[in-house]
């Protein structure tokens, strides 16, 4: 198991550098931080008195990964979650925030646990996701990953500006798919003929 510290190294390295793609619903991004996010925090990294454009681009992947840590890994209690579901939930958490916690909760009725859906790690998460942990514990995180790549695929149905992060112009897997799969053992990625099945409504 990946200590969290390393897993955050890998999610800035995941989320690359500085990009502002207008399609992009969380706008300006640096290593995966927004401009939102950064304004939230109040990280004035430049001492102008404002934040804005210019303290992103200053963000380095070590203060990026302090963030992910403090902000979407521990005050979210992700760590009250089984090990071996913290590095797709964390993952996710930076990508889409609560979502990653409802796609868990939702995954977890399905498996019969009494959970609210309602996007927050606290005790009845904790103990449906140990327990689910407990019964299917081969085959518990490779659900997560499905249900993750289910959740951008009918993300980029309802709105088609999103599709390009989940199909390259060459209709392989995109970027969203891509990151999902990562997490997900190999016999269960989906084949470029069944994505390119999965999206060809798209067209």
């Amino acid at each position: 198991m990946l200590n969290v510290e390393t897993i955050a190294r890998q999610i800035v390295a995941r989320e690359g550098g500085y990009a502002d793609d207008p399609d992009d619903p969380g706008g300006p991004t640096k290593h995966g931080v927004t401009l939102t996010t950064l304004r939230r925090l109040g990280r004035d990294l430049d001492g102008d008195g404002a934040v804005d454009l210019s303290d992103l681009r200053r963000l380095d992947p070590d203060q990026a990964a302090q963030i992910f840590l403090e902000h979407y890994f521990r005050r979210p209690r992700l760590a009250d979650l089984p090990e071996a579901l913290q590095p797709p939930v964390f993952d996710m958490f930076v990508n889409s925030g609560r979502h990653a916690v409802e796609i868990l909760q939702k995954l977890l009725v399905d498996m019969g646990q009494s959970v609210a859906v309602d996007g927050i790690v606290g005790p009845q998460t904790a103990a449906a996701a140990a327990l689910a942990q407990a019964a299917a514990p081969r085959h518990l995180t490779d659900a997560y990953g499905i249900a993750r790549r289910n959740w951008y695929y009918a993300l980029a149905d309802r709105r088609p500006p999103l599709r390009k992060f989940a199909r390259r112009r060459d209709g392989g897997k995109g970027g969203w798919i891509r990151r999902a799969e990562s997490f997900v053992s190999a016999r269960y990625h989906l084949t470029e003929a069944e994505h390119r099945a999965r999206v060809a409504a798209w067209d």
